[in-house]
């Protein structure tokens, strides 16, 4: 496969996968959280568990009544590397074939639902062509993130030349398996004052921290407190679906935290901590004593200085309800967006059809031009151009303007005034840890908390992980890096949990992030920061493209649209430590990326 191409015509990647228009709408659909991506919805109602039930795992053996058998391809159908989904009757299953041997696994990633056989299949596992997540085809176990939960692994046997897949009808219809967990053992009601673990902070990174200490079968306490209301949610839906209510998108049901003991305070905040005592002062005077500490604050986001910012109707998207009060004071109104990056955009993209009008402002000349570069971020604002968006570039706020105290104008510092009902504030966040300052817990000139591989903070006994912390990125040199993206939070939680456990883990992931507009996809692995040049290949004016950014001779992330499974690719090759030159890429010739597992 692959090829050398002439230079002039666009270049046409053979590996390219794009999805069905069907497809690709499933994923904006439950990005905007209409299809929450959870199981226990079932049939629409939600399951309740009891205290003592297990969630749904199937039974090791199941009775043949719950199983169904089907014989569903010959040997020789599948050479080694490839994967195909397969029909059992209750339901699909992929089977892939890997050094001779067949796996049959769950076919839909538990994050968001993709169809797994569209992403790439490497050194024993499958990474998902959406937003990378990576499941152990031997096991089925979640390798790499985001998401919580592993796929279902099916028996396979060979008789005759043939395959038969044999699995439980349960599982089928699932499409996920929340691995076992401990359960809490240690009384609370006893000595509410002390706790094993306390993890402050329940975004992915306090989440992933708790349920992978139960995962490894530690019994004893362990509290999670936020600031927030509600139990842990999937925070980048927000700007993406501003609609989705507060049960749409919470990671496990309340009955989740129960059956494994993970208990949640919800507007909780810390104070002070005291690493000599180890303890923790919260704003209301309640103290906790802890043996082990996880700090995953996470960030604020930054607001404007101007004159009248104080006006009301002026919102910074932190929460469900800040989200739900936007969308229902845009419709049919005027909305102005402060800052072009991740959140703006998305906010923005995501109001054109019920707002009067959508417009931008932003200092760069153009929209992501810090993290997608210039030539990217203009086809991107073309788009948003085409859909009514207009950008007023190269300014910023000076004024906001109000009538009876409501939000009537926006005046720039290129003296432009525009009409404005709804004002949304993207202009990036700082890290959430003024309450750490006296505490000897170490912080950067910026705020961030640094952290070893291990995600250990310079005092003992203390992790942190998340939007907060700087961490040495293996692959760019152990560089220190803050990466403040979904999927690097769970994996950050993890190896702190792993390391509360004394297992020695060390951070290892490749970044990975996406962005959902207008119902297109943007895709992005790597490390961009300090890039020097962008090699373009495909059709940028059709949104059809894969950009790859390097620094000196080295290609240090990726992006792409309607491109899949190129990102995951390329994630693939990354994590398996193989560097990927400028010229590999300059030439056209992809066969180094559609090699199998390279």
């Amino acid at each position: 496969m692959g090829g050398c191409f002439s230079k002039p015509k666009p270049v046409e990647l053979k590996i390219e996968v794009v999805l069905p228009e069907k497809e690709r709408g499933k994923e904006e659909l439950l990005a905007s959280g209409k299809g929450s991506p959870r199981a226990y919805q079932g049939n629409g109602t939600a399951r309740h568990f009891h205290a003592e039930e297990r969630l749904p795992t199937p039974h090791p053996y199941p009775g043949a009544q719950d199983c169904v058998e089907a014989a569903v391809c010959h040997v020789k159908d599948l050479e080694n590397g490839q994967m195909r989904e397969v029909e059992l009757g209750w339901g699909k299953a992929l089977l892939v074939k890997d050094s001779g041997e067949f796996h049959a696994l769950g076919h839909k990633c538990p994050h968001y639902g993709a169809p797994l056989v569209k992403g790439v299949l490497s050194r024993g596992r499958v990474r998902c062509p959406w937003h990378g997540a990576c499941f152990n085809i031997s096991t089925g176990d979640l390798e790499d993130f985001p998401g919580l939960d592993s796929l279902h692994k099916f028996q396979v046997k060979i008789e005759k030349e043939k395959v038969y897949v044999r699995a439980s009808k349960q599982a089928l219809q699932l499409q996920r398996r929340t691995k076992v967990m401990a359960k809490c053992i240690s009384p609370s009601a006893g000595h509410s004052g002390s706790t094993n673990v306390l993890i402050v902070g329940a975004g992915a990174a306090g989440l992933v921290c708790a349920e992978t200490l139960r995962q490894e079968g530690f019994s004893d306490r362990i509290v999670l407190c936020t600031l927030d209301r509600h139990l842990p949610y999937d925070r980048p839906k927000l700007s993406k679906s501003l609609d989705a209510q507060p049960e749409q998108l919470a990671l496990r049901p309340k009955e989740f935290f129960r059956a494994y003991g993970i208990e949640v305070l919800t507007e909780a905040q810390v104070v002070t901590v005291d690493v000599r005592n180890k303890k923790v002062v919260f704003k209301d005077g309640f103290k906790l004593e802890y043996s082990k500490l996880l700090l995953a604050p996470g960030s604020s986001p930054k607001t404007l200085s101007c004159k009248g910012k104080e006006v009301e109707n002026v919102f910074a998207i932190r929460t469900p309800e800040d989200a739900n009060r936007v969308v229902r004071l845009a419709r049919g109104r005027n909305v102005v967006i402060v800052g072009a990056g991740f959140l703006g955009m998305e906010v923005a993209a995501y109001l054109t059809e019920k707002a009067h009008s959508v417009s931008v402002v932003e200092l760069e000349d153009t929209p992501f031009r810090r993290f997608l570069g210039q030539r990217v971020g203009r086809a991107l604002m073309k788009m948003f151009e085409n859909n009514r968006v207009k950008f007023y570039m190269q300014t910023e706020v000076s004024e906001l303007r109000a009538q009876e105290g409501q939000l009537k104008e926006v005046v720039l510092k290129s003296s432009k005034v525009v009409r404005a009902d709804v004002c949304v504030v993207g202009i990036g966040a700082v890290p959430a840890t003024g309450f750490l300052r006296q505490s000897g817990i170490g912080l950067d000139s910026r705020g961030f908390i640094p952290v070893n591989k291990m995600m250990q903070t310079n005092i003992p006994g203390v992790f942190a992980a998340g939007d907060a912390v700087t961490f040495p990125l293996a692959w760019r040199n152990n560089r220190k890096v803050n990466i403040p993206h979904w999927q690097m939070a769970h994996a950050q939680g993890r190896v702190a949990a792993q390391n509360m456990l004394a297992q020695e883990a060390e951070i290892s992931t490749v970044p990975y992030l996406w962005t959902a507009m207008f119902g297109k996809s943007l895709r992005y692995t790597g490390y961009g920061e300090g890039f020097d040049d962008v090699i373009i290949q495909g059709d940028l004016e059709e949104l059809k493209f894969v950009a790859f950014y390097t620094k000196g001779d080295e290609v240090i992330a990726v992006a792409s649209m309607n491109y899949d499974p190129i990102v995951s690719k390329v994630a693939e090759v990354l994590a398996s430590g193989r560097a990927i030159r400028k010229r590999e890429v300059e030439t056209g010739d992809m066969s180094w990326l559609t090699g199998k597992g390279s």
